[in-house]
């Protein structure tokens, strides 16, 4: 017997971006941190997550290897696979967005299409910012001993050895994660975030986290 399609209507929200804004005392937005493994993209999510939380402010971090334990578990490293990763840290992101969060993404998205795929969801309020780090230093550090699996050929398409990095063309930010220390990363990104709306220019209330 053929059955109708089923018909999904999308519900309409109660709380709008602006009460929550209001309520929040800040906007929200998505921030993708991109770069190559081991540039430090983890580590400046969590630092940032820290200052906003220091100062009162609601942030989430969406981790690209945390979300392939969990939402992600069932996929692998294919293209397909990539693309659908990165199509459902997107998903994930939006919806903590819409809920008035400052989304941290940090996942390497090694392409172009990959990246395009927040832009398309997320619109002006996606934050494309390029960890910088050059592939000699991503390797020193190597702290999961990923790269020099990739060179002595044990690990397929790994990305900077075996598969390309596209190196962003218009970041929002560029971010020298090999010379800047992690709280120095977290200011930087803060302030861009001042730059474009979302965050007040002086906070009130909360003592920032010193920077090294």
């Amino acid at each position: 017997m053929h059955m109708p399609p089923r018909l999904i209507i999308p519900h309409p929200v109660t709380i709008t971006p602006a009460m929550r804004a209001a309520r929040n005392g800040h906007g929200a937005a998505v921030l993708l941190l991109t770069g190559l493994p081991a540039a430090g993209k983890s580590t400046a999510a969590q630092a940032l997550d820290a200052l906003l939380f220091s100062q009162g402010h609601h942030a989430s971090v969406l981790d690209g290897d945390n979300l392939r334990t969990g939402l992600n578990a069932d996929l692998g490293f294919s293209p397909a696979d990539r693309m659908e990763n990165l199509r459902r840290a997107a998903e994930a992101a939006r919806l903590l967005y819409q809920a008035g969060q400052i989304v941290i993404v940090a996942m390497i998205a090694p392409l172009a299409a990959h990246r395009a795929q927040f832009a398309e969801r997320l619109g002006q309020d996606y934050l494309e910012v390029w960890c910088s780090a050059p592939l000699a230093s991503c390797e020193a550090r190597d702290p999961k001993g990923l790269y020099a699996r990739a060179r002595a050929g044990q690990l397929a398409d790994f990305t900077g050895i075996s598969a390309p990095y596209e190196q962003p063309l218009a970041p929002a930010l560029v971010l020298d994660t090999h010379t800047l220390s992690p709280a120095r990363c977290a200011e930087r990104l803060r302030v861009l975030l001042v730059e474009r709306g979302v965050l007040p220019e002086r906070e009130v209330g909360h003592a920032p986290l010193p920077i090294a």
